[in-house]
């Protein structure tokens, strides 16, 4: 995100900041170019120009953000685990009781990312992990985080995470027993077609899925109720608790969206398109081949498409007719006893064209009419937010493209209010969870007129986009 000039803010932002020497050796290997030349194809794909301002560091941007996001394929558990274990009189071989008491150790709200396998979209994570300590010794408790981030920085499913965070702590720190527990959240992207014939399209799919090891091996052992009792103000209780690969066909959207209607367009992906993602599999230490990853080029593809300039540009007809007409109207009536209008909470999802991630939150439009004058229809709003938001965009571009189209309709007085939560702030090496970001346009009396920007940001409800996790 961020619409400032690339070209002048970036150089003199690398020039003034001490970068990373690891990060500045990423950008030239092979595998880093090999990344870089894909995403020109899927960009060139789109009918864009990488070479406009925006898009000349996007490839280097998403490559570096994907190769960060799987860094975890060249991370070995041993290494961490490894001089962390401690000892610890009273934990006693087999039982893991000290003084009399449970000997069982959790560590609670360990947030985490990853890349799902199955659509390359990443997903969120609340990770609960514990254990029961034996042979008199405990691990330090940050190396439970850092064993759960490796497996999370691969291409994953939510079962197969929790079972290889469950295994590998069991062999590394060999207790009796591991408990893990992961409140996964994905991203369920609409395409541009079921968005306007779903307005309650629900935004987010999400799974709880647990793995036990040890003295947890048994979903009805008693460590689980006291594993589940330390975890029941956070909503994890057993009856949630996904049977075992109940998840296969359902977790991912792009497999349970399967039915949706679909552009024909989007039937075929473009060969090329998909031949490049596979090679960005390849560059991450994947196999195209293997049985999960067969139908992912395909699958992020058809979600990728949805951002195509061509298509868009059409679908702007549909709803921008008789804007002549609203205009006539606003003029017979343009002078005496002006109202404030506002249309609160209206969805969008977009594509940041910095990293290629989604992002996606809620707009507030306010305006000014005449008494007698009817406001605009909620639907022809919602249609403008979906136009620009179904593009390769800013937050700072979209919030000014809305304002000013609906200016052009209505003939000047608006402010908008774009809220949004950003995928490329949880995915990227700045994992802040729970952020969100807040922009503002304002034209005509809202530009000069403090009192009633207030009065329509105070009609604004709290928490509108606040984090899932």
């Amino acid at each position: 995100m961020g619409a400032l000039d690339e070209g002048h803010f970036c150089a003199d932002l690398e020039n003034g900041m001490k970068l990373d020497i690891s990060d500045l050796g990423l950008e030239k290997k092979p595998e880093t170019i090999a990344i870089e030349d894909a995403v020109k194809v899927l960009l060139q794909g789109l009918g864009e120009d990488v070479n406009r301002e925006g898009l000349k560091k996007t490839p280097l941007r998403v490559a570096k953000a994907l190769r960060e996001g799987t860094r975890g394929y060249k991370q070995k558990v041993k290494d961490i685990v490894q001089g962390a274990l401690f000892p610890e009189v009273g934990f006693h071989d087999g039982v893991g009781h000290a003084g009399g008491a449970g000997g069982l150790v959790i560590v609670r709200d360990l947030d985490l990312f990853s890349y799902c396998e199955s659509c390359l979209l990443p997903f969120q994570v609340k990770c609960h992990v514990g254990y029961v300590p034996s042979g008199q010794r405990v691990v330090g408790l940050s190396k439970l985080s850092r064993v759960a981030d490796i497996f999370a920085k691969r291409l994953q499913d939510p079962q197969r995470l929790a079972d290889e965070v469950c295994s590998a702590l069991h062999h590394g720190i060999k207790p009796a027993g591991v408990a893990v527990i992961l409140q996964c959240f994905h991203i369920h992207f609409p395409n541009l077609e079921s968005i306007f014939l779903d307005a309650q399209h629900q935004g987010w799919v999400k799974v709880l899925v647990s793995s036990g090891s040890g003295v947890f091996e048994n979903e009805n052992a008693v460590a689980w109720s006291d594993f589940l009792g330390l975890l029941k103000f956070r909503g994890v209780t057993v009856e949630k608790i996904l049977i075992r690969d109940s998840t296969e066909q359902s977790w991912c959207p792009s497999y349970s969206s399967s039915g949706a209607k679909i552009s024909p367009e989007l039937v075929a992906p473009n060969p090329g398109m998909v031949a490049a993602v596979a090679s960005i599999l390849r560059s991450l230490g994947e196999d195209p081949l293997r049985k999960e990853l067969v139908e992912t080029p395909t699958h992020f593809v058809r979600w990728l498409m949805n951002f195509q300039n061509t298509n868009l540009e059409m679908k702007l007809n549909g709803f921008a007719c008789g804007r002549t007409d609203l205009k006539r109207s606003r003029e017979v009536c343009s002078h005496n006893n002006e109202q404030m209008h506002s249309e609160l909470n209206l969805s969008f999802w977009s594509q940041c064209e910095h990293h290629l991630l989604p992002f996606h939150g809620v707009v507030h439009i306010g305006y000014f009419c005449p008494e007698g004058f009817n406001p605009i229809g909620k639907t022809l709003l919602q249609s403008i937010v979906h136009f620009y938001g179904f593009k390769l965009q800013v937050q700072e571009r979209l919030t000014r493209q809305i304002a000013e189209m609906v200016s052009s309709i209505l003939g000047g007085d608006i402010m908008v209010v774009v809220e949004a939560n950003h995928t490329c702030m949880i995915s990227r090496g700045i994992e802040k969870f729970g952020s969100n970001t807040a922009t503002i346009a304002v034209l005509g009396r809202f530009s000069t007129d403090p009192a009633a920007r207030t009065m329509f940001l105070q009609s604004i409800p709290n928490s509108t986009t606040s984090g899932i996790l």
